[in-house]
């Protein structure tokens, strides 16, 4: 049936199982809303392009599949880009169509009009190109899907000419089996198993690339320590007695990875977000497990470097050990020690925030899904809340935008209804998208915001003092949250206590509207 492309570029992503996608219309962009409905997709309307890609971001976290969304000419383009940003830096599969203008060379003064709108998006994405035919269109959106089907999941941007979406076209053709990582076998681990075999204090670091549930039972098999980066939280599981956590950032654990005899890194970067130094610290030979070359070739300088699937070769690494006996150097004893003394730094750095995330922890679900924000909380929370399960905790890690937690959080609620989902965020960050807090309240999500709120963009004010700078530019006048929230429609509470933390957390997960929580260093701990 011909319809006007942008109407057959929502049925195409339909055929091709987007359920859901995030926007904001305009004349522009109209056309590829004449087919959303027609083609029984949900449309999440933000209240902000940024809102609009945190909440596609959100979504595809939540459930590992792209997520997507329509943007506008111009001002649409710049106001997403920061989203496409952090997508592209966190591995996140998300997929923006925006409208463009036909032409820009020799017409000046045009609605949303930029100098190249492609290239401003392609400098923070995987690919930014135009779509001059409908087969072009059709054929970017399956380039775009085949690549997160079989490549490092990257943010991508499509953008048709209006005249194009509002031409008629005949529809795309149907979806057809996405390409297979040709594979001859299970991937050759022998350098890995024969290094592994002779080692005594073999360390495993997980990135948020490890993608198995296999690998505790590896660690356990081969006797191995491990860190996990933030990202890579929960891989080891709940309650592993040589699990370090997630505590690279401390400048202790250099300290500790140079006493291991071989450091494997799995679906890492080891970027400077995850380490917060130039090198891990290693001595041994290091191996890198990992599909994306750029990080094998970087200057960690491994001895060993396989390009391989890590889920592929967990598998391997689990049948490969099921008979070990593990004869392991490290101790119960050092790991917990070095936990504790890594733990008590946190909570003298940022004072008085560590109790409140052990009694936050202590009142949520264990298949709770978090998204936090930049902000002193989380920064704590990262190293001392550990994670029962992988990728349930979603924050802005390697772009490191403010604002991100609260509409990313509310694509993750639309994504689990019916599970929990929590956002954490400060009170400078809620300032950058608390516009959204009106599309939970529409969808009705039962969402408790965790808002920690100590006045000041104090993160910054640290860093200030510490360069010997007088503190300049970190306090906002903030409103009153609670009734901002309640002119929303979302239900707001104060809690003074531990307790009473609690209680409003568990509350807020059986209420039909978000709940904002707020949170001040006034506490009652």
């Amino acid at each position: 049936m011909t319809r006007p492309l942008g109407a057959q570029i929502s049925h195409m992503l339909k055929d091709r199982g987007v359920d859901v996608i995030f926007g904001i219309p305009g004349v522009h962009n109209q056309e590829m809303y004449r087919g959303i409905q027609e083609a029984g997709i949900t449309h999440v309307l933000a209240r902000h392009e940024q809102g609009a890609g945190f909440m596609a971001d959100g979504y595809a976290r939540a459930t590992g599949t792209p997520g997507v969304a329509y943007v506008i000419t111009g001002p649409g383009v710049c106001n997403i880009i920061t989203p496409m940003g952090q997508a592209n830096s966190d591995s996140v599969p998300v997929l923006v169509i925006s409208s463009c203008l036909d032409e820009t060379a020799s017409r000046q003064g045009q609605l949303h009009q930029m100098k190249d709108q492609e290239i401003a998006a392609g400098t923070v994405c995987d690919w930014s190109h135009t779509a001059h035919s409908p087969a072009a269109a059709y054929g970017l959106v399956d380039r775009a899907f085949e690549e997160f089907a079989t490549q490092r999941p990257r943010a991508k941007h499509i953008q048709v000419p209006i005249a194009q979406l509002e031409a008629d076209a005949a529809p795309a053709e149907p979806p057809n089996m996405p390409g297979l990582r040709a594979k001859a076998g299970p991937p050759d681990i022998s350098p890995l198993l024969s290094l592994l075999n002779i080692a005594r204090r073999p360390l495993f670091v997980f990135g948020g690339g490890a993608c198995s549930n296999l690998w505790r039972q590896v660690l356990i098999q081969t006797g191995a320590a491990c860190f996990q980066t933030y990202a890579g939280r929960g891989f080891a599981g709940a309650g592993y007695d040589l699990d370090f956590g997630s505590t690279l950032a401390r400048p202790g654990s250099a300290d500790v990875i140079a006493t291991a005899d071989l450091v494997i890194a799995v679906g890492t970067e080891l970027a400077e977000v995850d380490l917060w130094r130039a090198h891990l610290g290693h001595s041994a030979t290091l191996i890198r497990v990992d599909i994306d070359p750029v990080s094998l070739s970087d200057d960690q300088r491994a001895s060993v470097k396989l390009l391989a699937d890590a889920a592929d070769v967990a598998k391997a690494l689990w049948a490969a050990t099921e008979n070990n006996t593990p004869d392991t150097r490290w101790s119960v004893a050092e790991v917990a020690e070095a936990r504790a003394r890594w733990r008590s730094e946190t909570d003298a750095e940022r004072p008085g925030i560590v109790p409140i995330c052990d009694a936050l922890r202590a009142a949520v679900p264990d298949d709770t899904m978090i998204y936090s924000d930049m902000t002193q909380f989380a920064y704590v929370a990262k190293e001392v809340w550990p994670m029962t399960r992988p990728k349930h905790w979603h924050h802005p890690y390697g772009f490191g935008t403010l604002g991100y937690a609260l509409p990313a959080g509310i694509g993750g609620a639309v994504a689990r209804r019916g599970k929990p989902t929590m956002v954490i965020i400060g009170d400078y960050g809620f300032h950058y998208t608390m516009q959204e807090l009106g599309v939970a309240v529409e969808l009705g999500l039962s969402l408790p915001i965790i808002l920690w709120d100590n006045g000041k963009l104090k993160e910054i004010e640290d860093s200030m003092v510490r360069a010997q700078i007088a503190p300049n530019a970190v306090i906002a006048r903030n409103p009153d949250f609670c009734k901002l929230a309640e002119a929303f429609g979302a239900r707001a509470t104060t809690p003074a206590t531990l307790e009473a933390l609690q209680a409003d957390v568990r509350a807020a997960f059986d209420a039909d509207g978000p709940t904002l929580i707020y949170v001040t260093p006034d506490m009652t701990l």
